[in-house]
Parts: structure tokens; C-alpha cells; sequence
């Protein structure tokens, strides 16, 4: 069965750089693109839509362009075109079993609503069983590539090393699928992989905060401990990647963030709750969609 790398796509400028990331990823796994447009007729048509053309018609225009961008960037790469009448959301949930992953565009932090809030792509982050990779406005090949020389751009030199792959790892709770995930990424880039673990000291009631006095060299080394046996049999399975630990106090939405810069993909954890439990992103995750500046891999796990 072919696989397919979909993404989402609605005529924004964060869509259209989600569209060209999930390109060069199909490219990667050598699979096809397929380009999902969801549109929903309404009694009065939004200003966009041209005089003269139908609601549908300025749907399949806006598909047709952000194919037509692709297919000129990547002229080798088959691309499966789709335009669904209905909700955004369902549409890309609907998405084939052989889809992996989700692209979707998102919007830059900005204003007191902040990030992602309500929008289709938090929807889908929260409810997909398959990962889903959100991409910002403006980003580009060149951003995934170390920078060359002599200001030539990377992606006009074959073979210009990747950035790193951060993944966020907590001991406590430790996943198959998302480390997998990681290394898989970071097998395809031929990029090192950086695995970021911070932890909390728990304070006299109980609760998991920041020690004043901090965490110590016995319980430092404990948590060093644990994220290398977490990750051995990994590095076994995957010898051929540099992989780097690092172990942190405090808490670890901030860490995660800060390594984030020069990174090529941070990848972070989403767990799959009960039905009954409602959606819930985490508040890690939550803050790597809010601030992590490149794309960010949400990888669902039980």
C-alpha cells in the first residue's frame, strides 16, 4: 500500500509552508503528497471569494494553487489533489490509515489569544491518532539544513547536514511510538538526535516543583541513569546516530524551548486519554506549539 504524507491546505501562507514541508518529507520516505482542501458553503460568501466565482470553484482554485506551488518545486513528486465539502477538522482526521503524518500550517505567537487557541489545527493535534507536524509561516528548506558557506543556500549544496532533532523525553512515562518516531526522523535527516529530560524536585507537600536548593548530585546522576537505560535499546536498534542526552532540574517546557533553537524538529509527546477524559494536549506540548519557533512533531501514545 502507498504511503501518503498529507497536509492541510486553505490558502494561507502558514498552509502553503506546511504543504512544501510535507513535500519534501514524502520525498523523504519516498511517498506520495496528498493535499486536502475542506470547504463549507455559506449563505454569504466571504470577501476572498472572487465576483463571479463559486464558493466551490474559489475551494478547487485555492487547492489547484498550492498543488501548482509544489509540482513546480518538486516537479518528481506525486501528488494526489482532494477537495471535501464539511469540516476542516474531520476531513483530516478522515485521512487514510496510510497517512503518517499530518502537516498542518499554524499560526506565529502573536496577540492575547496567543498560538493554535481554537483553531483547526490544535482540534486536530488533540484529537489525531496518527502524529501531526505543525509548520509556521515562512519556513523553508534552507531552515531544516545547517547554514553553508560563502552565502550560498543550503539546499543548492547536496548533502548539507541537517539541524538536530530535539525530543522531549520524560523517564516517567516513557513511549515506544514517540521515540521511534525521533529516531526514525533523525535516520531519514542523517542528523544527530538531541533528547532533552528535565525533572522536578517534589517540595515537602507533595507537589513537583523547582528545589530552591537543587536537586543534588545523587539525584542528578539517578536521572541521568534513567534516561540512558530509557534509550539503550534505541541507540542499539539505531547505531548509526549521534545521539546526545541532556538532563536537567526544573521545569520542562522551558528546557525544551530553549533547545529547540537550531533545531531542525522538535518532537514531543501527546498521551491518548479515555473518551469520557476529553482532549488534552499536555502542558508540555502545549507550550512547544506556543513557542517552539520550528516545526513541531506531536506524536499520540497510549
Amino acid at each position: 500500500m502507498l504511503q501518503h504524507v498529507t497536509a492541510g491546505v486553505d490558502g494561507s501562507t502558514e498552509s502553503l509552508a506546511a504543504a512544501h514541508w510535507a513535500a519534501r518529507e514524502a520525498l523523504r520516505r519516498g511517498a506520495a503528497l496528498r493535499l486536502v482542501h475542506a470547504w463549507t458553503w455559506h449563505p454569504r460568501p466571504a470577501a476572498s471569494v472572487p465576483l463571479g466565482t463559486s464558493q466551490r470553484g474559489w475551494a478547487q482554485q485555492t487547492l489547484d494553487g498550492a498543488a501548482g506551488s509544489v509540482r513546480a518545486a518538486h516537479p518528481g513528486l506525486r501528488i494526489v489533489e482532494q477537495l471535501v465539502s464539511g469540516s476542516a477538522v474531520d476531513a483530516l482526521l478522515a485521512a487514510p490509515e496510510e497517512t503518517e503524518p499530518l502537516v498542518l500550517g499554524s499560526r506565529g505567537l502573536g496577540g492575547v489569544a496567543g498560538f493554535l487557541v481554537g483553531s483547526v489545527s490544535q482540534r486536530v493535534v488533540a484529537r489525531s491518532v496518527r502524529p501531526v507536524v505543525l509548520v509556521r509561516a515562512g519556513e523553508a528548506a534552507a531552515d531544516e539544513h545547517l547554514p553553508a558557506s560563502d552565502g550560498v543556500s543550503p539546499e543548492e549544496i547536496p548533502g548539507t547536514p541537517y539541524r538536530d532533532v530535539v525530543l522531549g523525553l520524560d523517564t516517567r512515562r516513557p513511549c515506544d511510538e514517540l521515540i521511534e518516531f525521533a529516531f526514525e526522523v533523525a535516520g531519514r535527516y542523517g542528523a544527530a538526535l538531541r533528547v532533552l529530560h528535565a525533572f522536578s524536585v517534589p517540595s515537602a507537600d507533595g507537589a513537583d516543583l523547582p528545589a530552591v536548593t537543587g536537586a543534588g548530585p545523587e539525584l542528578l546522576a539517578a536521572q541521568e541513569r534513567a534516561v540512558v537505560a530509557t534509550l539503550r535499546p534505541w541507540c542499539e536498534k539505531f547505531p548509526e546516530i549521534s545521539v546526545t542526552e541532556t538532563v536537567s532540574e526544573g521545569r520542562a517546557a522551558a528546557a525544551l524551548v530553549r533547545a529547540s533553537s537550531g533545531a531542525s524538529l522538535v518532537v514531543v509527546g501527546r498521551r491518548i486519554r479515555d473518551g469520557h477524559l476529553g482532549t488534552h494536549i499536555g502542558p508540555v506540548t502545549h507550550a512547544a506549539l506556543h513557542h517552539v519557533g520550528c516545526p513541531v512533531a506531536v506524536v499520540p501514545h497510549a
